[in-house]
């Protein structure tokens, strides 16, 4: 990780990647996604899906932080150095988000870019993926698998809910309530922690919670976190969290963003 620590986030900033809407990827956008995920998963070494799934969870020492003041800058490093490790392999490979406040989402259906199981005549990298051995606990799960439905997903006036608190912790604390019940309803395993990670599906959730912060941010330009807050690290990267709070600095922004859960 060290050739991406952020003293060369500079240099990673010089072209601001887009992510983008899933549904709304292009035909050749939504094969260099595939073609990303592809390609770090047929890798097994700390290269590979596996390494950066299990950073989230299983195989110890699970680093992810959830009900802790660190749950949004933690997640916004992961998707960053996540992000890189597709382009080292996919240069063009750029996270996407769901919006699970669509109305195709709260009637029950995946965003097809995960939920078909072949895509161009093979199967489908965004579809599921095996589950290292190391990862398993008496030999379970072997690889992801999903149950949709349990409970349901947060709609567009919750999310405008939360955005519209003004203080940090607030805001994170119940923006994480609403990042539990999208794990919950996509269920399987998504919905346990050290397993969550492993389905593909799991970066563009996250993508959409760090696409929420940064409309937070937006409405919220002067929000006042805690100085204690601010120098605090996130291992296992070599970063801060002051340095996750500016996501133009990390080389990235979200399609139309606006204060409009649904634009993009």
């Amino acid at each position: 990780m060290s050739a991406h620590a952020p003293s060369a986030v500079s240099a990673q900033a010089r072209a601001l990647r887009n992510r983008k809407n899933v549904e709304n990827l292009t035909a050749a956008q939504l094969k260099t996604l595939r073609d990303a995920f592809g390609a770090v998963e047929a890798l097994g070494d700390d290269r590979g899906y596996g390494h950066w799934a299990g950073i989230h969870g299983l195989p110890l020492p699970m680093y992810c932080q959830h009900g802790t003041r660190l749950f949004l800058p933690w997640h916004r490093a992961y998707l960053y150095f996540f992000e890189l490790a597709l382009r080292d392999q996919t240069p063009d490979g750029v996270l996407t988000w769901w919006d699970w406040t669509s109305a195709a989402s709260q009637s029950g259906v995946l965003p097809a870019a995960f939920a078909d199981a072949r895509a161009s005549g093979r199967p489908n990298p965004l579809y599921r993926t095996q589950v290292p051995s190391v990862a398993r606990i008496n030999g379970q799960p072997r690889q992801t698998s999903r149950a949709p439905g349990q409970g349901s997903l947060p709609t567009q006036a919750d999310v405008q809910a939360v955005l519209a608190l003004p203080d940090f912790l607030d805001f994170q604390g119940q923006l994480e309530q609403l990042h539990n019940a999208v794990h919950v309803w996509v269920g399987g395993t998504m919905g346990e922690i050290p397993w969550a990670a492993y389905d593909p599906i799991f970066f563009a959730h996250h993508s959409m919670i760090d696409r929420l912060w940064r409309l937070w941010q937006i409405r919220h330009p002067n929000p006042h976190l805690p100085e204690d807050l601010l120098n605090k690290a996130l291992p296992p990267f070599p970063m801060t969290v002051s340095q996750t709070l500016d996501i133009k600095a990390l080389g990235y922004r979200y399609a139309s963003a606006s204060a409009h859960t649904s634009v993009g």
